[in-house]
């Protein structure tokens, strides 16, 4: 599938070539269901325990008389109903992490770029290589394109232009080897360059 060249001030700049075996495929979204509850379970920290009243390191002496104290008949300060005492019924250790197998990760990736190309919300640039780390001529540029949510995928992370897009809202830049499911449909537009084209087709050819 053919998709028009364009420069970072909108002129446009040849056309480019994409393979339908990646940008050409049928929306999946069970695949991509699968992919981004992946992603997500595996963002979540580990749960962290509570200490119990087997794991605190209080005296277990009997610390009152059985009768006769007028008050409830104690065994130790471990009990949870004490200062310092141990939880009664607390978190345990929790791991969410999913397993996930690689081709329905690369399967699910190809889809995603394919959503955002039959959508018509796919752009190819020639670079993102910019002389000043200017955020308002930043803004101005993606204005003239359009862009109010957008993703900015390079070979590499681009160092000058990250700096002028990352205080500007709902806008992120990622290297190919970044590219995500998740980030790429959280997004209204997918803005590739050519080095990224390149990366992303020998990274499912290799």
């Amino acid at each position: 599938m053919k998709v028009k060249v364009t420069n970072l001030d909108g002129k446009a700049s040849g056309d480019i070539e994409l393979k339908d075996e990646i940008f050409g495929l049928e929306a999946r979204p069970d695949i991509l269901h699968r992919v981004v509850t992946w992603q997500l379970a595996n963002r979540r920290a580990v749960a962290r325990a509570a200490r119990e009243r087997s794991d605190v390191a209080r005296t277990g002496k009997k610390f009152g008389r059985q009768k006769g104290g007028g008050t409830a008949r104690h065994g130790n300060r471990r009990a949870p109903i004490f200062v310092g005492g141990g939880k009664a019924h607390g978190p345990r250790v929790r791991s969410f992490e999913q397993s996930l197998n690689k081709k329905i990760r690369a399967l699910g990736l190809k889809t995603a770029l394919s959503v955002k190309a039959a959508e018509g919300k796919l752009i190819v640039v020639n670079d993102f290589d910019i002389k000043d780390a200017k955020t308002s001529a930043m803004k101005v540029s993606l204005e003239k394109l359009g862009l109010t949510k957008a993703l900015f995928i390079d070979g590499d992370k681009p160092d000058m232009f990250t700096k002028a897009v990352r205080n500007l809202p709902h806008m992120n830049v990622l290297p190919a080897a970044g590219a995500n499911v998740y980030d790429i449909l959280n997004h209204d537009t997918l803005v590739l360059s050519k080095a990224a084209v390149e990366k992303l087709e020998a990274r499912f050819n290799g």
